[in-house]
Parts: C-alpha cells; sequence; structure tokens
C-alpha cells in the first residue's frame, strides 16, 4: 500500500521497496548458505566477503522487518499530522477512522488469498522436493499434506485464523510479521487521536517516550521503530527542522554521512557467535550495556541501525531522491506482493532448478526404520545459475498479483467499508476538543 496523495515523501515507499529485496535474499541466504549469518564460518576462520560489516546486511537482511515497522508508523501519522498542522483536526479524524477501518481487510484479505494459494500448492505436492531436500529451511517452513479432505480444510481455516490471534501460519510463516504490524497501527492511531490538540513539539517529545518506553520493554523491532516513524513524520513536517537543514547544508551532509555510516555497522551485528570477530565481540559489548535485560541482540542492532540510518537519510535530501528514484519506487510498489509469494516461490520453483523435480523413494536404515530419502544439496553454482531466472520470475508473479489481486483486493475493501461506513457530514465534529 504506497503512500497517497498527501505525500512528498517518496523517499519512504523506495525504503520499503528495499526492505521486501533484503527479505527475499535473507531467506535465499538462510536457505542455502547458512554461514552467512555468523562473522565467520568457524572460529578462527578468515571471513567471507559477505560476512564483512556493511556487505553482510544484502544477506543477513534482519533489517528488512524493522523497516517494515518503520514505514508503518510513518505512513499511518503522515497525513493526520499534516492536518493537524492545518489545524484542521475534524478532518484527520475522518481521515484515522476510514485508514483504520480500511486497514484490517486490506491486510486480511490478500493474506488469506495467499494463504488458500499455498494451501493449493501444498495439496499438489509443490513442496515436496523442499520437504525432502537438505535444505533445513526449506523443509521446515513447507506445509504438510493433511490426511483427508477435511482435516485439509480444518488446517487451512485454523492457520488463516491463528496468523492474526498468535502471529502462526504453517502454510507462509512469513505471515508472522502482519499481527504486530496491525497492532502497532492501531497503536499509532491511538497515539495520533490522543495527541491531536498538542503542540507539534510536544507530540515528537511524545513519540520520543513511547519510543523509550518500547526500548525498556525490548520491543526493538516493532514498538520501538512504529514511534520513530510517528517522530520523524513529525520532524520532516516541522518548518524550523527543514530550515535548519536549509541553512546548514555542509553540517547536514556531514551528520548524514556519520548516521548512515553508524547505522549501517550497527546493523551488520551479526546473528550468532560475536565472539569470532573483532568487530562483532565490540558490538556485542557496547549493545549488552546499553540494552535491557534479556533482549533480543541482533534486533536490537537492526532497530539502532535503522533509526541511525533514517536519521542519516533526514539530514540528506540528496539521499532521499536518491531513495524515491523510479527504480526503488517499482520495488516499493510490489513489496507486498513479494513478501507474500517469494516464500511459497522459494520453496517450490527454486528448490525445483536447485534439486530436481524427482523425489527420492525411501530407504530402509540400518535399523530396519523406513524413512525418506535426502535430496543433497548439488553445488552452489547450481544455485548461482538459477537464481538469474528464479529472482524475474518472483517479481513478474509480484506484479501480476499487484496489477490484478491487488485491486480485487481493495475494491471488495471499499464494498466492505461502504456498507459499514455511517454517512457523516464531512464538516461535523467527530469527537470534543
Amino acid at each position: 500500500m504506497a503512500i497517497g496523495k498527501e505525500g512528498n515523501v517518496k523517499w519512504v515507499d523506495g525504503l520499503r521497496g528495499f526492505a521486501s529485496t533484503l527479505v527475499v535474499l535473507t531467506h535465499i541466504a538462510r536457505a542455502f548458505d547458512g554461514e552467512l549469518f555468523l562473522p565467520a564460518s568457524h572460529n578462527g576462520d578468515a571471513p567471507r566477503p559477505m560476512q564483512l560489516p556493511f556487505l553482510r546486511i544484502l544477506a543477513q537482511g534482519r533489517i528488512g522487518v524493522t523497516i517494515f515497522s518503520f514505514v508503518t508508523g510513518y505512513v499511518c501519522a503522515l497525513k493526520p499530522i499534516k492536518l493537524y498542522r492545518q489545524n484542521n483536526q475534524d478532518a484527520a479524524f475522518t481521515s484515522i477512522a476510514k485508514s483504520a477501518l480500511r486497514r484490517v481487510p486490506r491486510l486480511v484479505i490478500p493474506c488469506g488469498l495467499a494463504t488458500v494459494i499455498i494451501w493449493i500448492m501444498a495439496n499438489l505436492g509443490m513442496f515436496l522436493v523442499a520437504k525432502q531436500s537438505d535444505c533445513w529451511w526449506c523443509g521446515k517452513t513447507a506445509p504438510d499434506r493433511q490426511p483427508t479432505v477435511f482435516l485439509s480444510i480444518k488446517h487451512l481455516v485454523e492457520n488463516i485464523i491463528s496468523t492474526w490471534t498468535r502471529g502462526r501460519n504453517a502454510y507462509d510463516g512469513n505471515q508472522w510479521t502482519l499481527l504486530p504490524l496491525l497492532k502497532g497501527s492501531m497503536e499509532v492511531y491511538t497515539f495520533i487521536v490522543a495527541t491531536a490538540y498538542i503542540r507539534p513539539e510536544f507530540r515528537m517529545v511524545l513519540s520520543l517516550f513511547m519510543y523509550a518506553y518500547f526500548w525498556m520493554a525490548a520491543d526493538s523491532a516493532f514498538g520501538m521503530q512504529f514511534f520513530w516513524g510517528v517522530f520523524l513524520c513529525d520532524l520532516q513536517n516541522h518548518p524550523p527542522a527543514t530550515e535548519w537543514l536549509t541553512r546548514r547544508p555542509r553540517v547536514s551532509q556531514f551528520l548524514a554521512g556519520l548516521f548512515l555510516f553508524l547505522g549501517l555497522y550497527i546493523a551488520s551485528f551479526p546473528e550468532g557467535h560475536p565472539e569470532w570477530a573483532t568487530w562483532s565481540r565490540y558490538q556485542f559489548e557496547v549493545l549488552k550495556r546499553i540494552t535491557p535485560k534479556d533482549p533480543d541482540l541482533p534486533r536490537f542492532a537492526s532497530g539502532i541501525g535503522l533509526e541511525l540510518i533514517t536519521l542519516g537519510l533526514h539530514f540528506s535530501p540528496a539521499l532521499r531522491d536518491l531513495m524515491s528514484s523510479k527504480y526503488l519506487l517499482w520495488f516499493g510498489k510490489q513489496s507486498f506482493a513479494v513478501y507474500l509469494l517469494h516464500g511459497p516461490l522459494l520453496r517450490s520453483v527454486l528448490c525445483w532448478m536447485v534439486y530436481g523435480i524427482h523425489v527420492p523413494p525411501p530407504i530402509v536404515n540400518d535399523k530396519g526404520q523406513t524413512v525418506h530419502g535426502t535430496l543433497m544439496f548439488p553445488s552452489g553454482w547450481r544455485l548461482v545459475i538459477s537464481l538469474p531466472f528464479w529472482i524475474p520470475l518472483n517479481y513478474g508473479a509480484a506484479m501480476l498479483w499487484t496489477g490484478y489481486v491487488d485491486p480485487w483486493c481493495a475494491t471488495l475493501t471499499e464494498k466492505i467499508v461502504g456498507k459499514v461506513m455511517l454517512a457523516r457530514d464531512e464538516k461535523g465534529v467527530l469527537l470534543p476538543q
């Protein structure tokens, strides 16, 4: 869901496109080269190029979910904040009410439809190669076929519901992020309504208080990022802040470079064994001292890194223009479809390209037990040759989804909203001052 006409902040859509690409890359790495998530392949080994700081972000990709959270906070706050600054609270309340109402079906309908498609693929046996491959991630995330039609339909319905109640979906594990993103959008809407008549400077302070609250709660991937997005949205619509950038271009450029460097460096923190490299061992010691008890340090590092990166973008209009390029905007337009489709396409088509289409016959082990045969990873070159064909296929499927399925979901959403929305005079007061 892209930013509408109210936004001159296309860089946020570009950032979203970058995030969706990172999610695809990280799942490829997780499936076929898990060592890329470590600072070195083994203790004492020299790091590979993609295990070094900065470059490793492309394969590690953990920051992608963090970016989605930041974008959610920014986009949900954008139009109301603009209207508040025009002293048009009533129009802002109407906008919030409509956006909050639309947001549920605009997420639930396409995600439910994607789950049904994956359910059909599973029952057609399209994930059997993935299940019997030595790719642990593919096998773990590929859904099982149920023994009867009744159990299969029951399992499908249970998983569509559990996506929005427990954040679990056996057919598409990637949908775990959607429940916290939906909850976060409602938290942002509540915050925006509660601060409707507060001066902008104090609303920004309250945004940072909310950020600090979620820091203490160790909610680094979602809560912190929602309200960092709200804060930065308010800051970029604050005239004194924009004037400061205009008057001090050299200082702004210096700060942009500094924040980007620090942000990318911190976001490079490995998923495991930080003691295997000097740079990550130093980061571990610092993060351990500044984070609350029992934190998820890798996600905290991604969160802090993203906040510094977005500060760097704030101080650099030129970089924001770069993030607003037509190419990144195109990736941003496809981002939701790519997020929904890349998982099943990886576990089916990419596994076929790498392992072949034949499932090995069962074998009898030394204990006399019949077990499934295992497909062994042929070579890295097989994967390298396959990716230039699979990645365009992935984005081609996303284009079809964005061009046909997403408009259908949007039309259905508008029909639902039109049926339940109360007709109201736009000039009427919705909330008391």
